[in-house]
């Protein structure tokens, strides 16, 4: 039978950050990660700068700038005259002490390939690929660890236990460890799912603008990437059956008379196996703890891709879940109540995101959905060519967010003992 201090299921943004930052504090930790690599398409690739912040903090600034990537550094919308108007502009949080005013778009493999390195090199860090939890273990009322599975090169598998002070779920809004907890869920009602796919970008066309693209029963965010333009195309919530039955020329269609501007290259989508769907949920735990059992990120609360925060606040559940709970299992005494400090110190800037999300939804992405929209909202694009010193405001909900996080001090200890050595 195994034994860690800490089990961390899922090794995504959140899980890998927590496992790094617990490992830089002397905790043994073991990360599950169901999958042999990383490498998966359309997830969150969005790198903000409060995380860039952090990876500077971390002494790995440098290595995640040599990675290959691409800027978001303003937000736009069209304007009545058929232009754009910016409405975000990252710039000016130069103004409030932001370092890297810029979100970054990176491959989430890389990141979490630098992750799993930096990891690597921490004594008490064990990251355990092809390897899956399947069910908690309890004991008198406690999770006391997980069974697992893993994945032989042979196609065989291995079943086996690791034991655990605490165990940490961060294993996305489809927890299997969240799901057997118990918890109590609240779900939203959210109006659309989002369908991803790409298309070539030319080297003349912007690189470094988010452009929303609005009109009556459609919308969708073009994101610019190294090389090409990244789409998420939003519809009706529960129509992905039906927009495969209409194949692939009727979605190019769709695609083109929405993005007059990539309307040349929607023949790039081969068929609809291109074209991944997300079901967007938007929900969190009442309670994000049993006895022994933690759940932080997507499994805590699910988010919706509007903003493209959910990366963001996963990574800064892990910085406060470590800070807060590295002394307690060193000292091997984590109680519930340490574990209710978590979810206490995340739960307003998680109200206050969802709250904006819901209010984006019922104001702009249902009602555009439904038809009774065919631009932005046109106030909107008057008030930021009037004032635009309020573009500040989009690119601080963003990029940074409420009560972002700081890397706590025994992982800048660390940093320097490592520079040291």
């Amino acid at each position: 039978m195994e034994r860690t201090t800490c089990c961390v299921v899922g090794g995504g943004p959140a899980g890998m950050m927590l496992g790094l930052l617990l490992a830089r504090a002397g905790v043994e930790v073991t990360v599950l990660e169901k999958h042999g690599d990383f490498l998966r398409d359309f997830r969150g690739d969005t790198v903000h700068p409060t995380t860039l912040d952090l990876l500077d903090d971390l002494g790995l600034g440098e290595r995640f700038a040599a990675l290959p990537q691409s800027r978001v550094e303003q937000v736009a919308l069209p304007d009545e005259q058929g232009g754009l108007q910016r409405v975000g502009n990252f710039d000016l949080l130069r103004r409030v002490g932001v370092r890297h005013p810029y979100v970054a778009m990176v491959p989430q493999w890389d990141l979490l390939d630098l992750l799993a390195d930096a990891g690597r090199a921490e004594p008490s860090f064990r990251l355990r690929m092809d390897t899956r939890a399947t069910s908690v273990i309890r004991e008198h009322g406690r999770v006391v660890g997980v069974r697992h599975r893993t994945e032989t090169a042979d196609g065989g598998h291995v079943d086996g236990e690791l034991r655990a002070d605490l165990t940490v779920a961060c294993d996305g809004r489809h927890s299997v460890l969240r799901a057997e907890s118990g918890l109590p869920v609240t779900e939203f009602d959210v109006p659309f799912d989002t369908w991803w796919f790409r298309v070539p970008r030319r080297a003349d066309e912007t690189g470094a603008m988010l452009l929303p693209k609005v009109g009556r029963g459609k919308f969708a965010v073009c994101i610019p990437r190294e090389g090409y333009f990244q789409i998420a195309y939003l519809a009706s919530k529960g129509i992905d059956a039906q927009l495969r039955a209409r194949g692939i020329e009727a979605f190019r269609a769709d695609v083109a008379e929405l993005i007059p501007e990539i309307a040349d290259r929607v023949g790039e989508i081969a068929s609809m196996d291109d074209v991944k769907h997300l079901d967007v949920r938007l929900n969190r735990l009442r309670r994000w703890h049993v006895d022994g059992l933690l759940c932080l990120g997507d499994a805590a609360h699910a988010m919706s891709p509007i903003g493209g925060v959910g990366i963001n606040l996963a990574i800064q559940d892990a910085v406060a879940a470590a800070t807060l709970l590295a002394a307690p299992l060193r000292r091997g005494t984590v109680t519930e109540a340490d574990l209710a400090r978590v979810r206490n110190r995340r739960l307003v800037p998680t109200v206050l995101v969802q709250g904006l999300q819901r209010i984006m939804h019922a104001n702009i992405a249902g009602p555009a959905l439904a038809g009774e929209l065919d631009g932005p909202p046109a106030p909107v694009i008057r008030l930021m060519r009037s004032v635009p010193a309020l573009q500040i405001v989009p690119a601080y909900l963003i990029g940074v967010g409420f009560r972002p996080e700081r890397a706590p001090a025994f992982a800048l200890r660390a940093r320097e003992g490592l520079r040291g050595s």
